[in-house]
């Protein structure tokens, strides 16, 4: 019945040229919690338990009132597993207070303008030879390619690679895709 009755509604959106109000509130869920398309980056973030050493980090670099700002922004937010894979002492290097415009620096490579979907992403890579690339806040280029398993990969300037593991999750001030792995300017 509740089937029934949500693919009627969204059917009856589709019928009337609606989509974002009743499909976005169906955002995946991220690090065991629900994603609200009415939070912002910041709000929804602070929800996720595989995001912890992110809202950490952004909150030691002074980022929060940048990532709650109306934007649009996209964020590539790297889960806590992405950042255990950095060497050994590297986060607690960048939190520390000394290291606050490196942190920053490492944050906003993850941090594109605008609100870029999958399908954005996709699009630019068909337009340009498999390729998409983005000017990030901090004011170098991430590149993405389809990977070999169908999913989309990350790459830094530096050639590290690392995979979109959850897409298209939806903010009142963006988008937010989750990366297994932190990329570094």
């Amino acid at each position: 019945m509740k089937i029934a009755i949500r693919t009627s509604l969204i059917a009856a959106a589709l019928a009337l040229g609606g989509t974002a109000p009743l499909l976005a509130q169906h955002n995946p869920m991220v690090g065991g919690a629900a994603m609200y398309p009415s939070k912002t980056i910041v709000q929804n973030a602070m929800n996720s338990k595989d995001h912890t050493t992110l809202v950490a980090a952004v909150k030691a670099a002074g980022l929060v009132d940048t990532l709650s700002r109306a934007g649009p922004l996209t964020v590539f937010a790297p889960t806590n597993a992405a950042f255990a894979k950095l060497p050994a002492g590297t986060v607690d290097t960048l939190l520390k207070p000394e290291n606050k415009a490196k942190l920053k620096s490492v944050l906003t490579y993850h941090v594109v303008p605008g609100s870029i979907s999958a399908a954005d992403i996709a699009a630019k890579a068909e337009a340009h030879g498999g390729t998409a690339s983005y000017k990030t806040v901090e004011g170098e280029k991430l590149m993405f390619k389809k990977g070999p398993n169908g999913g989309w990969l990350i790459m830094d300037g530096k050639g590290d690679t690392g995979h979109i593991t959850i897409a298209n999750v939806r903010q009142s001030n963006g988008m937010i895709h989750v990366i297994d792995t932190v990329m570094m300017p």
